[in-house]
């Protein structure tokens, strides 16, 4: 295949990017180690955050988690987002691929080192309300916006989308380890998460710190100029999944019946190109694996 030489060229480029420079060998470590796994190879998890789709949800993710003024707070007062966006962009999809992927014990290993790092994270947001990014609250909004993009950005633009009993699934896995990393009250239903987010709704405010994290990656991403055209594509998408409310609090330009299907569109091209380009997604790359040996503890 002339495209072959190419397609493998661009893929490793871009996914060392998003991984970062250790991320073939964890990749084979994640999926090459036996043992058991937290979950089995035709969980619905493991076919949302298999696929390129996890692209939009990421960056749709980080827009809705913004909208809390303590997430917001923790974000800017202790990720180093800005000066090193690459690797907590490595750091996070390497956490969602060992929980979803890997053995039970680099799962669990995976868990209690971001339970350590919450643990250290105390402040006070802008209004100086005091946060601690280990309350199970926080935990759970994060949890809520995570899962709710995620699977929005899946049954959008997913190879493989999932019926109603999947999606409902899909919350299931994802509470188990959110609840390993301990929120608590986790939705497991559609209509829970519906629940959960509009619970929300009274606390959520886009500050400045949230507006300006908006700009900085939907205007002002560290890209290369060659991945430029295909990351706008995908923060436009991203924003065109957003509600209504959302793009409102965040100071974005509203989506019109005009805008929105062409972002969506472009999303679709897109996230097509980048699936092609890495090749099976992990879903599928994992073909023989033990069993899920149940929720971890914790």
């Amino acid at each position: 295949m002339i495209l072959e030489p190419w397609r493998r060229r661009v893929g490793t480029a871009l996914f060392l990017r998003v991984a970062g420079p250790d991320g073939i060998a964890s990749r084979e470590r994640i999926h090459g180690t036996p043992g058991p796994r937290w979950f089995p190879p035709d969980a619905a998890i493991r076919r949302v955050h298999g696929d390129a789709s996890m692209f939009v949800g990421g960056l749709r993710a980080l827009l809705v988690q913004s909208l809390h003024p303590a997430a917001m707070a923790g974000v800017a007062g202790h990720s180093g987002y800005r000066g090193d966006p690459w690797g907590r962009l490595a750091r996070t999809s390497t956490f969602l691929a060992v929980t979803a992927f890997g053995t039970a014990d680099d799962a669990q290993a995976a868990v209690d080192q971001v339970r350590a790092v919450h643990a250290r994270v105390r402040g006070r947001t802008p209004q100086g309300v005091p946060y601690r990014a280990d309350d199970p609250d926080l935990l759970r909004w994060v949890h809520v916006a995570e899962v709710d993009s995620f699977l929005r950005a899946h049954q959008r633009f997913g190879a493989r989308r999932l019926d109603a009993p999947g999606a409902d699934a899909y919350l299931r896995d994802a509470a188990v380890v959110g609840r390993a990393l301990g929120a608590e009250d986790l939705p497991e239903t559609t209509r829970d998460l519906a629940a959960a987010i509009d619970g929300y709704r009274p606390v959520l405010a886009a500050g400045e710190q949230a507006r300006d994290t908006a700009r900085f990656l939907l205007h002002e991403p560290p890209v290369p100029p060659a991945m430029r055209a295909g990351y706008a594509a995908l923060s436009a998408a991203a924003v065109a999944t957003l509600p209504a409310w959302a793009v409102a609090e965040l100071g974005l330009r509203r989506v019109g019946p005009v805008r929105r299907p062409a972002a969506l569109a472009a999303g679709h091209a897109a996230v097509r190109t980048i699936r092609f380009v890495l090749g099976p997604d992990d879903a599928r790359r994992v073909s023989r694996e033990p069993g899920a040996v149940g929720a971890p503890r914790g």
